[in-house]
C-alpha cells in the first residue's frame, strides 16, 4: 500500500466520522441529505459482499466492516432516531435518475459477468454520483454549515488522493483499473466548485458556506 492510498483512506473515513459526530453532537440532521447517505450505504454493502468469502488483509477487512457500520448508523440516525430533524423538504433529488443508468451501465461495462463482479461495478459507478443529491441540496437551500462542507472537502480530498493513487501504482506496477480510473475522475470533477468555493469562503472563517446568487 502506497501513502496515496493510505492518505486516501484516512481522508474518506474522516469524512464519516466528521458527518456522524455531527449529527449526534447537535442531535440534528439538518442540511445532510439522507439520500446521498442510503446511496453511500448501498455503495459500501454491494462493494463488499466478499466481506466473509476474500480475506486480503486485516486491514482490509477492518475498514470493510467501519465502513458498512458507520454508513448505516448514519442512515439509522437520519431516518429513524433524529428523524424529526430531517430536512426532506429539500432533499428531492430523484435518485432514480442515478441508479436506472448505473444499473444498466453496470451490466454493459464490467470486467466479467458474473453478479459479484456486476455488483462491484455498480458500487463503483454509483460512489462517482451518490453524492449529488448532498450538492443538489445545497444548492436548492443556498448555503451549508461549515461542518457538513469539512464532511464534503475530505470526501473529495479522498478521490483527489485516490487518482495520486492510480497515477503511482500505473508507474510502480504497471496496474490501470479502467472503470475505477473514469468514475473516480467523473467524482472529481463534481467536486471542483466546491473546493473552490471551500478554500475562498469556509476556510476564510465563515461559518456557513453560501452559494452565489445567480443574477
Amino acid at each position: 500500500m502506497n501513502i496515496f492510498r493510505l492518505a486516501g483512506d484516512v481522508s474518506h473515513l474522516s469524512a464519516i466520522i466528521i458527518l456522524l459526530l455531527k449529527i449526534w453532537r447537535s442531535k440534528s440532521c439538518a442540511g445532510i441529505s439522507g439520500k446521498s447517505q442510503v446511496l453511500f450505504a448501498l455503495v459500501f454493502t454491494t462493494r463488499y459482499l466478499d466481506l466473509f468469502t476474500v480475506f486480503i488483509s486485516p486491514y482490509n477487512t477492518v475498514m470493510k466492516v467501519v465502513f458498512l457500520a458507520l454508513s448505516y448508523a448514519t442512515v439509522y440516525l437520519i431516518y429513524m432516531r433524529l428523524r424529526s430533524t430531517y430536512g426532506s423538504d429539500n432533499d428531492t433529488f430523484r435518485i432514480e435518475f442515478l441508479l436506472v443508468p448505473v444499473i444498466g451501465l453496470s451490466f454493459l461495462e464490467n470486467y466479467a459477468f458474473t453478479p459479484m463482479e456486476i455488483l462491484w461495478t455498480f458500487s463503483i459507478f454509483l460512489e462517482s454520483v451518490a453524492i449529488m443529491p448532498q450538492l443538489f441540496m445545497i444548492t436548492k437551500t443556498g448555503e451549508a454549515e461549515s461542518i457538513t462542507t469539512h464532511y464534503l472537502f475530505f470526501l473529495g480530498l479522498y478521490r483527489a488522493l485516490y487518482i495520486a493513487n492510480w497515477v503511482w501504482r500505473y508507474h510502480t506496477e504497471g496496474f490501470f483499473d479502467q472503470i475505477a480510473v473514469v468514475s473516480g475522475v467523473v467524482q472529481t470533477i463534481f467536486y471542483c466548485d466546491f473546493f473552490y468555493l471551500y478554500v475562498t469562503r469556509v476556510l476564510r472563517g465563515r461559518g456557513k458556506m453560501s452559494l452565489p446568487m445567480p443574477i
